[in-house]
C-alpha cells in the first residue's frame, strides 16, 4: 500500500480546497489563472562527504545552562566561532590515519588535552542547505546514508530524526561517553518524513559519541543527503530499486533468480518483467520480500522466473508500477555450449569504494565472454555496515545484473550478523544445501532416542537450515558449481532449545568438526553424482594456509579427502589476503611441471594484504602438498576459460603494493596454468607452456589372416595369426550375437592358424570375426556370410571370392593375400596356411579394433 506523507497531504488538501472555493464561487468566480508550475526537487544529493561542516571538538558544551540542552542544534543556533571543514572527519591514537577501511579528510583533535587520554566524549557538528519557495511541500521524505564510530544522533532543523548505538545517551548533558566499541565504523541508512524541512534554510546537528576515555579512534561521514519527490495519489515514491543481482537456479537453461534491494521504504511490493529480447509476450512475475536487513530500512526482494527457453536472451526490469529499474539483459544457459568463461575473485573487504570497482572492471575487460563470477568469501567487512554493500554492489553492477554471481559467505558476513539475514536478503540461491536426506550414513546419528541422538538430530535439523542459500551447486553448461561455508562458530552453530546431553558422545563437544563433516558428507555425494565434466569449488578459510599465523586443520582433515578422493578440478579459496596455488604431493609425475588432480588456489582481490608464513611454517609443505607460485602484496583476479577438454586458468596482476614479492606490472599475467582432461576422465594439470601428455597408440597384440573374407553358411575358415604372446589362449568368435568358434593356443613363436566352422544356423550377411586376448583386447576383420552351396561337398563351405577382407581390425592388423578354401584336409591347410604366412603371401587387410570386455 502506498502511504501519502503529512506535507504530501497538506499540499492535496490545499489543491482540493481551492478548487472546491472555485465550484462554488460559480459566475462570480473571476476569470481563471494558470498555477504556476510546482518547483522540482533537487535530484541530487544536498549533502556529501565533502560537504563542509561546522564542528566542536575541545570536549566543551555546545549550548550549557541555562540554555536548552538541544539548543544548538536548531536552526537560529549561531555556530560561527566553530571551526569549520569538509568531510569526512576523524583520528586514529591523535593522528590523521586510516580508521578501520575508512581515512578521514579532516583531523579532529582526539584528547581533552591535545595529547593523550582521555578522549573527547563528544563531538558536535552542523551544516546545512536551502530549499526554494515551495519544495519543501513537493517532498516525501529525505534518506541519508552516515558511517560512525561509535554512536551518533542526527536532527534536522532540531527536530531528531536518527541514532544508532545510543543506549547510554541521556537527555540530561551533551558531553557524555556512549555507544560500544564495534571495532571499525559502521554504515547506516535512515529516512526522515518531510515535516521537518521547511522552504529556505534547512539545519543538519550531529553529536558523535566516543565509547569509553581510552578508544583509540573516532569517525563521522555523511555520504549522502538526498529528498526523495512526492508522487502522485496512489502512486509509489519514484525511487528505483538498487542492488540488482542474478544469481543461478539448478537450472539455469530454463530459470533465473533475481534479488534487488528495493528504492524506498514505502515499496512494500516488487516485481520482475521479462520479454525475449527478439520480442514476444512481457511476462510479469511477482517477488516475494526477504524483508529489512541491517540499518537500512529498505525492502530486499527476491524473484524466480522459470520456464525459459534455453539459449536465449531475455530483457528484463525489477521493481514497481510507477517505480521501474532500467531494462537489462541476459542469456540463458545453452546446454549444447561448451566454451564460455568465468571469473574467480578472492576477498573484496577493504577499498570498497576504490580497488574492488578497478578490479571488477580490469576482470569484466578481460573476460568479455564470462557468464558470471564465483566469490570467495569476505564481500565486505562488516556485515552491519550497508555502506560497505553499497559499494560492493556499485562495483559489481556492471555484470551483476546481466551475469550470475556465485558467492561463498566469509567470516567477515558473520560481523555483526550471526545469522546470516544480510546475506541471505542479498541473495537468492538454490536451496540443494545439506540436509539429513543427503548427508548419507551420518544421518544415521541422529536416529533414536538416546540424549545424543536428540541432540544430533537437533544440530542437523539447525544446521541445514543454516547452510541455506551459503552451501549450494549449479550446474552450468558442463562445469558443477559447489559454494561451502568454512566459517566455525559455536554461537550460530547452536540451535536454541539445544537437548541436554553429557558425555564425549554428544556433539556439543565438537561442533565446529561435525559442521564440517556434515558438509563434507554432502559434497561427497554432489561430486560422485555430479553429471558435469568439471567440477568446481568455492569457499573462503583455506585448507591450505597461506598467511603467517593461520592454519584450518579441521578443514583439511575433512574435506581434502573428498576433493582428492573425487578427483575435482579446481578449489577456489580466499582468507589470507595473500596469493598461493598448488597441489598435494601424491598427485606429483616424473616430469616438472605436470601434475594430476585437483588444483588449490588462494587469492586476494581488495586492498588488505597479509604477511606470507615462514618457511619453517608452511602449511603447505608440513601438510603434504607444495607451492607453485605465492606471493604478498598482490591484488588479483582470475579468469578460465572453458573448453569441452581444458580449462586455462590466468591469474591476472589488478594492483600491489609498494613491497609487493612481484615485479611484474600491473595488468600482467600474475599465474597460468591448464587442466586438460579426456572423456575417458584422464587429467593432466600443466603449467604454462608445457603440453600435456598424449596416450601413445596401444601396441598390436597381433596380426590375423583369412583364408576368405567371404564364407558360406556351414564352410570352414582358416584363421591364422603372428604376433600374439607366446602361449596364449586366444578365444574365437562370430559376431553380431556373439556365437564361439573355438579356441587356439599361440606357439612359442607367436603364431596360430586354427581352422573354423561358421555355423548352419549363421544368419547371411555382414560379420564380424573375434580374436579375444586374455587382457580384453581383441583383433578383429569383417567377413560376409552366404547362403550354403548345395553343390558343395562335405567340408566345402565354398568361399565366394578369396578376395582379402577390407582393413584392419581394431587392436592389430590383417594382412592381405589371396587365400581360397577348398575341401582339402585339415593339416595340409595348416601347413600351407604357415608357410603363405611366413612369405608375407594370403594376408588381408582389415580394420583393427580394440575394446575390453567386462
Amino acid at each position: 500500500m502506498t502511504t501519502q506523507s503529512p506535507a504530501l497531504r497538506r499540499r492535496r488538501a490545499g489543491l482540493a480546497s481551492a478548487a472546491l472555493l472555485a465550484v462554488l464561487g460559480g459566475s462570480m468566480a473571476a476569470p481563471a489563472v494558470a498555477a504556476p508550475p510546482a518547483p522540482e526537487v533537487p535530484v541530487e544529493p544536498l549533502i556529501t562527504t565533502t560537504s563542509t561542516w561546522h564542528y566542536l571538538d575541545d570536549g566543551s558544551d555546545p549550548s550549557p545552562a541555562p540554555a536548552g540542552i538541544r539548543d544548538w542544534t536548531a536552526p537560529e543556533f549561531d555556530d560561527s566561532a566553530w571551526p569549520s571543514a569538509p568531510g569526512s572527519f576523524g583520528a586514529k591514537n591523535g593522528r590523521l590515519d586510516r580508521v578501520g577501511p575508512h581515512t578521514p579528510t579532516t583531523l579532529l583533535n582526539h584528547y581533552l588535552d591535545g595529547v593523550s587520554a582521555p578522549t573527547v566524549p563528544t563531538y558536535f557538528f552542523r551544516t546545512s542547505f536551502d530549499l526554494a519557495e515551495g519544495v519543501a511541500d513537493q517532498v516525501a521524505s529525505l534518506r541519508s546514508t552516515i558511517t560512525y564510530d561509535d554512536a551518533i544522533v542526527v536532527w534536522v532543523n532540531g527536530v531528531k530524526v536518527a541514532s544508532y548505538v545510543d543506549g547510554r545517551i541521556s537527555e540530561t548533558t551533551n558531553v557524555e561517553y556512549a555507544g560500544d566499541s564495534n571495532g571499525d565504523p559502521v554504515s547506516s541508512t535512515f529516512s526522515a518524513d518531510a515535516d521537518v524541512l521547511r522552504d529556505g534554510r534547512n539545519t543538519v546537528a550531529v553529536a558523535l559519541h566516543q565509547d569509553r576515555d581510552n578508544s583509540s579512534d573516532i569517525y563521522f561521514d555523511m555520504s549522502s543527503l538526498a529528498l526523495i519527490p512526492a508522487s502522485e495519489p496512489g502512486q509509489p515514491v519514484v525511487a528505483p530499486p538498487t542492488r540488482i543481482v542474478l544469481t543461478p537456479t539448478e537450472t539455469p537453461s530454463t530459470s533465473q533468480s533475481f534479488s534487488w534491494l528495493a528504492g524506498d521504504a514505502s515499496h512494500t511490493t516488487g516485481q520482475v518483467q521479462i520479454v525475449p529480447s527478439s520480442g514476444g509476450e512481457t511476462r510479469t512475475v511477482d517477488a516475494y520480500s526477504a524483508g529489512v536487513a541491517g540499518s537500512n530500512p529498505n525492502q530486499h526482494f527476491s524473484a524466480t522466473v522459470d520456464a525459459l527457453a534455453p539459449a536465449t536472451e531475455y530483457d528484463y526490469r525489477v521493481g514497481l508500477e510507477g517505480s521501474w529499474s532500467d531494462w537489462f539483459t541476459f542469456r540463458t544457459e545453452d546446454p549444447n555450449a561448451t566454451d564460455f568463461q568465468f571469473v574467480y575473485y578472492g576477498d573484496a573487504q577493504i577499498g570498497l569504494d576504490s580497488t574492488w570497482p578497478s578490479v571488477v572492471a580490469q576482470a569484466e575487460a578481460t573476460a568479455p565472454r564470462s557468464i558470471g563470477s564465483v566469490h570467495a568469501g569476505d564481500l565486505i567487512n562488516t556485515s552491519g555496515n550497508d555502506t560497505e554493500w553499497m559499494n560492493w554492489f556499485l562495483g559489481m553492477q556492471g555484470s551483476a545484473v546481466s551475469t550470475n554471481v556465485m558467492a561463498a559467505p566469509g567470516n567477515h558476513e558473520y560481523s555483526g550478523d550471526k545469522t546470516l539475514s544480510t546475506w541471505k536478503a542479498n541473495f537468492e540461491y538454490p536451496r540443494n544445501n545439506p540436509s539429513v536426506e543427503s548427508i548419507g550414513e551420518l544421518a544415521d546419528l541422529a536416529k533414536g532416542e538416546s540424549d545424543v541422538a536428540r541432540q544430533y538430530a537437533a544440530y542437523f535439523a539447525h544446521w541445514a537450515e543454516f547452510a541455506t542459500e551459503t552451501v549450494y551447486y549449479t550446474d552450468y553448461q558442463d562445469v558443477r558449481f559447489i559454494t561451502l561455508n568454512a566459517t566455525r562458530d559455536t554461537t550460530f552453530l547452536t540451535p536454541n532449545g539445544l537437548p541436554g546431553c553429557s558425555g564425549d558422545e554428544c556433539p556439543s563437544a565438537r561442533v565446529a568438526e561435525l559442521w564440517t563433516k556434515f558438509q563434507a558428507a554432502w559434497l561427497d555425494g554432489v561430486l560422485e553424482n555430479s553429471p558435469s565434466k568439471w567440477n568446481v569449488v568455492t569457499f573462503h578459510q583455506p585448507v591450505f594456509s597461506t598467511s603467517a599465523g593461520r592454519d584450518e586443520p579441521i578443514l583439511r582433515a575433512e574435506w581434502v579427502p573428498v576433493f582428492q578422493d573425487n578427483d575435482i578440478d579446481l578449489v577456489l579459496m580466499g582468507h589470507d589476503h595473500t596469493y598461493a596455488r598448488g597441489y598435494v604431493d601424491t598427485d606429483a609425475t616424473e616430469t616438472a611441471g605436470i601434475t594430476t588432480g585437483p588444483v588449490y588456489v588462494v587469492s586476494n582481490s581488495g586492498a588488505k594484504h597479509y604477511e606470507l608464513e615462514s618457511d619453517e611454517k608452511n602449511v603447505w609443505t608440513n601438510n603434504g602438498a607444495t607451492q607453485v607460485i605465492r606471493g604478498a602484496g598482490v591484488t588479483t583476479y582470475q579468469v578460465i576459460d572453458v573448453s569441452e577438454d581444458q580449462l586455462v586458468y590466468r591469474s591476472y596482476l589488478a594492483e600491489k603494493t609498494a613491497d609487493a614479492t612481484t615485479e611484474l606490472p600491473v595488468g600482467a599475467v600474475y599465474d597460468e596454468f591448464t587442466v586438460t582432461k579426456d572423456d575417458a576422465g584422464r587429467k593432466w594439470v600443466t603449467e604454462a607452456g608445457i603440453t600435456p601428455p598424449t596416450d601413445p597408440e596401444p601396441e598390436s597384440p597381433g596380426e590375423i589372416a583369412l583364408s576368405a573374407r567371404t564364407i558360406a553358411v556351414g564352410g570352414e575358415l582358416m584363421v591364422s595369426g603372428s604376433g600374439f604372446p607366446a602361449g596364449a589362449e586366444l578365444a574365437l568368435e562370430l559376431r553380431s550375437t556373439p556365437v564361439s568358434l573355438g579356441s587356439v593356443t599361440v606357439d612359442e613363436d607367436g603364431a596360430f592358424a586354427q581352422a573354423v566352422t561358421i555355423p548352419a544356423d549363421t544368419v547371411t550377411g555382414a560379420h564380424t570375426l573375434a580374436v579375444i586376448l586374455p587382457d580384453g583386447s581383441e583383433v578383429t576383420a569383417e567377413i560376409t556370410v552366404t547362403a550354403a552351396d548345395e553343390n558343395a561337398g562335405p567340408g566345402q563351405g565354398g568361399g565366394a571370392d578369396g578376395g582379402a577382407a577390407d582393413g584392419a581390425g581394431s587392436g592389430g592388423s590383417v594382412a592381405e593375400g589371396d587365400l581360397a578354401i577348398t575341401g582339402a584336409d585339415s593339416t595340409a591347410l595348416i601347413t600351407g596356411a604357415l608357410v603363405l604366412l611366413a612369405l608375407g603371401l594370403g594376408l588381408f587387410a582389415m580394420r583393427r579394433r580394440l575394446r575390453t570386455h567386462d
